[in-house]
């Protein structure tokens, strides 16, 4: 059934490149946290290399996977096909998050189109990539991107987008604090 592999090759990277969807999975360390699964749409995913990736983090009315990346580095990202032969593909890997204004984002800023809302990157050191049949996943017809979440970004603008990453991206819902958290927190000890 399922296939192990050390790295992406070649005939991964043109399944995953042909997604127009995947998914987050993270967790906190703490047993009693809860398990994050996240839909991610758009362009935002680049393979740097057979062994890692990265896609853009847009601003969203949780942050969950920052907070778990950061605390522990743990991350699956898994994509299927909703059309032709069926396959899921999942990357698993450790996780890191690289802010805006960092030199690591100057770096990987360059790979991706920063759409509005933009808010990190998670960049995956991959340790394993395993295929699977996904012979149970329906077929599915993409008919376009929504961009509703773009527009919302634009609306709100940088500090619309500010006040939104105090209130709602600071921490987890279990109480984890994110590296946005953490660096608004510095930057309010700053000011005092």
């Amino acid at each position: 059934m399922g296939k192990l592999f050390s790295e992406i090759l070649p005939e991964h990277a043109a399944f995953i490149q042909k997604q127009r969807i995947f998914f987050v999975g993270s967790a906190p360390l703490d047993a009693d946290g809860h398990v994050n699964l996240s839909p991610k749409g758009y362009d935002v995913l680049r393979i740097l290399s057979p062994t890692e990736v990265a896609y853009l983090d847009l601003t969203g009315s949780g942050n969950e996977t920052s907070a778990h990346v950061d605390e522990n580095g743990r991350i699956t990202l898994m994509f299927m096909a909703f059309e032709g032969p069926p396959m899921i593909l999942r990357l698993y890997g450790r996780g890191r998050v690289v802010l805006p204004g960092t030199d690591e984002w100057e770096q990987m800023a360059g790979h991706f189109e920063l759409l509005p809302g933009a808010r990190q990157i998670i960049a995956v050191t991959l340790h394993a990539v395993k295929t699977s049949c996904g012979y149970s996943v329906p077929f599915y017809s993409y008919t376009g991107e929504r961009d509703t979440l773009q527009k919302w970004a634009e609306v709100k603008g940088d500090d619309g987008l500010l006040a939104y990453h105090r209130e709602k991206n600071a921490q987890s819902m279990d109480g984890v604090l994110t590296p946005i958290g953490r660096r608004l927190a510095e930057r309010s000890d700053a000011a005092d």
